[in-house]
């Protein structure tokens, strides 16, 4: 006689993060640290110029933060991000003060669309204009760049407070040193000492036009151009590139702060609607409608994270593009936009995290 045992399933919980361990903490400037990690098994795969989300609990709470990967996965043995310290940042006075090799963190998948695909028979003129800690991911992008595409040349134009806030000063000496036929340095400062005897002041119209008039070469390279850093820089350069008639297919930009989200964002806080109505939205979440009501004061992923769905999210400003899905019918209003392409627009996605809703038979599908 066989007895006939039946066995229930166990439920095993999958962590959806990927667990990375710090290898070395490496201080860039008094308030910039560079965590490099440990590789996982298998290797972590990404691109120049995407980013990492981080996910740490403070006080019982999961927070995420979104971190520029400032090494190239051509060059670099270990991936790393670069972090500078942010008045009253609840993650980036964490990680420079209490990260230490050997700690764990978790993170989501790279993502992000600041990026190219390279060859060896590109001929290129990569113009990187980069503010402040925008160096990060322009970093990953130029060592690439140089290892990658032999006949390709790159002028970065890096704009820093001071020489002791220039992230990465010695890496790009050398870089420069190395590669002084294709690479090309310019450090605008806008507070210098008595003792700097390169650029000084803000980075205006005139003066990056001047920049890039002097940059040109009498051989012809096709022109891309990568742009990151704080909003002020971002618009001048957008303006010129603009006036210059420059292709919007040949310019890349990353923006890691979003003025038209946050304020948006205050203004549901402080009750000012503008029309917006509480409305239920159905929300189709791997391969499940879920119907969530979205008051005024909140976006369509706040709702759905408040209902207990598990929507993918990072940055909550409307840049990462993490929580990107797409209106399969109604209208929704966006806060922010910058982190999507003319033709993703074109196409009826959205970023949930900035999404508020218009009419009342919105469905959005998550891919």
């Amino acid at each position: 006689m066989f007895n006939l045992f039946k066995k229930k399933k166990e439920e095993v919980k999958v962590n959806p993060y990927l667990p990375l361990k710090v290898r070395e903490v490496v201080r860039e400037t008094e308030d910039t640290v560079t965590l490099y990690f440990e590789q996982p098994e298998p290797f972590l795969e990404y691109k120049p110029g995407q980013f990492l989300t981080l996910v740490m609990d403070f006080e019982g709470k999961e927070q995420r933060r979104s971190y520029s990967l400032c090494t190239s996965p051509f060059v670099d043995p270990f991936p790393g991000i670069s972090v500078k310290r942010v008045t009253g940042g609840l993650f980036s006075n964490f990680l420079n003060e209490k990260i230490f090799p050997g700690k764990t963190i978790n993170v989501l998948k790279p993502l992000g669309n600041f990026t190219t695909e390279f060859h060896s028979k590109n001929r290129r003129h990569f113009f990187l204009i980069a503010g402040g800690s925008g160096i990060t991911p322009i970093m990953g992008i130029l060592k690439s760049v140089l290892v990658n595409e032999p006949n390709s040349i790159i002028t970065l134009i890096y704009s820093s407070r001071n020489e002791e806030q220039i992230i990465f000063r010695n890496q790009l000496e050398l870089l420069e040193k190395a590669n002084s036929d294709r690479l090309k340095v310019i450090h605008n400062l806008s507070q210098p000492s008595e003792n700097w005897n390169g650029l000084k002041g803000r980075l205006s119209p005139s003066l990056l036009k001047e920049l890039f008039a002097k940059a040109e070469y009498e051989e012809r390279y096709e022109e891309v151009y990568f742009v990151c850093g704080p909003e002020g820089i971002m618009e001048t350069t957008r303006t010129v590139l603009e006036e210059l008639g420059v292709d919007k297919e040949r310019i890349h930009h990353e923006s890691f702060y979003s003025a038209a989200a946050h304020q948006a964002h205050e203004e549901a806080l402080a009750g000012i609607n503008k029309g917006i109505l509480s409305r239920d939205v159905k929300i189709v979440l791997e391969g499940q409608e879920h119907l969530v009501t979205v008051s005024p004061e909140k976006t369509v992923l706040e709702a759905g994270l408040a209902a207990g769905l598990n929507m993918p999210y990072s940055c909550q400003s409307g840049l990462c593009t993490a929580c990107r899905g797409k209106v399969l019918s109604g209208q929704v209003k966006m806060d922010e936009d910058a982190g999507l392409s003319e033709k993703e627009l074109a196409a009826g996605y959205v970023l949930c995290c900035v999404s508020r809703p218009l009419t009342d038979d919105i469905k959005i599908t998550i891919e």
